[in-house]
């Protein structure tokens, strides 16, 4: 392993986002702060019959508004989560001003991203050309018509990575993450590794993930990992607390810009703050479980630290992966207490994903930047619908309201199906 002393700092100089609760970051922060939910009903498809009917869904017409208001060459080829990414990483660009960098075989694209699901409708359309025994008439699909190779390439998970790379003329390195819940804080991992060691000078990434239709959540349900008791929607998603029977699926992008700290310097690049560690692991237990005793999780979260040079007794926040999922919760935890030891008490412990849903490969990517923007404004975000104390599970929640507090450094956590695990260490930028 290399040392410190040779890893080239990285800083953020530009950020976007999104969500259920919001168009863009501004208003899914302040929506969080004030323990808004934005998990409602699901409206975009019939889910009659379903034991699991809500879900965090982005309105449509925030995708509306910029499409009309922005050049939309390629749309044709983009799922709907690429569609959310490109608002995301619109913010991001903006604030960062990548427009005015001439040198683009110095930007690179790195984005957590499953494609598009096939939809019910392209199903019933392929198996007209299916006899039941293994055969297939491809000279009567090709002839027919009417199934377009853009719904193949929609479901690619690199094509986010691809056409974002093309719309906005990025040579440098391009990374398509596929890792589940991971996806999105191991992309900006990655790109944070190849900043450090010195393969480009900016990096945009982020995650994707508009998978909330019957195929997505069928998948779901079958796994018995969806909220399938619920009063409202509202208060579904419940991490931490003892009524907690599942996560709630939702919706949403997330993208950062990173830059090598003299690159921004040279260019007189707004800094919002510092990505100074990485952690990444696997549980190596089993497929869609997480290691009971979270020693994937400890891993990942001691490799974080160790990579940002940053004592446990440093850290002033932790924004959990926290699903509301009974295994998730409890083993997020005893990783928690593993690692901090007696501090672990003291250190205050919240979930996003309590107003805003599971966005999966989108999920490590928003979380980062709402760590980010908390540090920026001395404001620590809730855990909403905190109301029963689960007695294993008995750290600092934040219960329910945001905490005004300032904090220099925090983590952020991403803890995935199949047992992959990535960790973020994000500091206040001090020159």
């Amino acid at each position: 392993m290399s040392s410190n002393f040779s890893k080239r700092r990285v800083v953020i100089t530009g950020y976007g986002m999104i969500t259920p609760s919001g168009k863009d970051t501004e208003e899914t922060f302040e929506n969080c702060a004030n323990g808004i939910s934005g998990i409602d009903y699901i409206a975009s498809f019939d889910t009659t019959g379903f034991p699991c009917r809500i879900g965090g869904e982005v309105d449509n017409r925030w995708l509306e508004d910029f499409e009309c208001r922005t050049d939309q060459r390629l749309k044709k080829f983009s799922s709907r989560g690429l569609r959310l990414m490109r608002i995301a990483t619109n913010e991001a660009v903006q604030r960062s001003r990548l427009n005015e960098i001439a040198n683009r075989e110095s930007i690179g694209v790195s984005v957590g991203s499953h494609g598009d699901n096939l939809s019910v409708q392209d199903m019933l359309f392929l198996h007209r050309f299916f006899d039941g025994n293994g055969h297939w008439d491809m000279k009567g699909l090709i002839h027919t018509g009417g199934y377009q190779y853009l719904n193949f390439f929609r479901r690619k998970p690199d094509a986010a990575t691809s056409i974002l790379a093309t719309l906005l003329n990025c040579k440098g390195p391009n990374n398509s993450i596929v890792s589940a819940c991971a996806a999105g804080s191991q992309a900006i991992g990655e790109a944070f590794r190849l900043i450090q060691d010195g393969k480009c000078d900016i990096m945009i990434a982020g995650g994707c993930e508009a998978t909330l239709d019957f195929s997505g959540m069928a998948g779901f349900i079958l796994l018995k990992a969806l909220c399938e008791k619920y009063a409202n929607p509202q208060t579904a998603s419940r991490p931490f607390e003892r009524k907690r029977n599942g996560f709630v699926m939702s919706e949403g992008a997330g993208a950062i810009v990173l830059e090598e700290l003299e690159h921004a310097g040279s260019r007189g690049a707004q800094i919002f703050g510092e990505l100074k560690g990485y952690g990444s692991s696997a549980d190596a237990y089993r497929i869609t479980d997480t290691h009971p005793k979270g020693l994937g999780a400890i891993i990942a979260i001691k490799a974080a630290l160790e990579d940002a040079s940053v004592q446990t007794g440093e850290v002033e926040y932790i924004n959990a992966h926290g699903t509301s999922t009974l295994q998730n919760d409890l083993t997020e935890t005893r990783a928690i207490k593993e690692v901090f030891g007696e501090k672990a008490k003291d250190i205050p412990v919240s979930s996003n994903k309590s107003m805003l849903g599971h966005t999966i490969a989108a999920a490590g990517a928003i979380e980062c930047i709402l760590t980010l923007v908390g540090i920026n404004r001395s404001i620590i975000l809730p855990t909403i619908n905190y109301e029963f104390r689960d007695p294993k599970c008995d750290l600092d929640y934040v219960p329910n309201e945001a905490r005004k507090k300032e904090h220099r450094i925090a983590i952020s956590n991403s803890f995935g199906f199949g047992g992959q695990n990535a960790c973020l260490c994000i500091g206040a930028f001090e020159g």
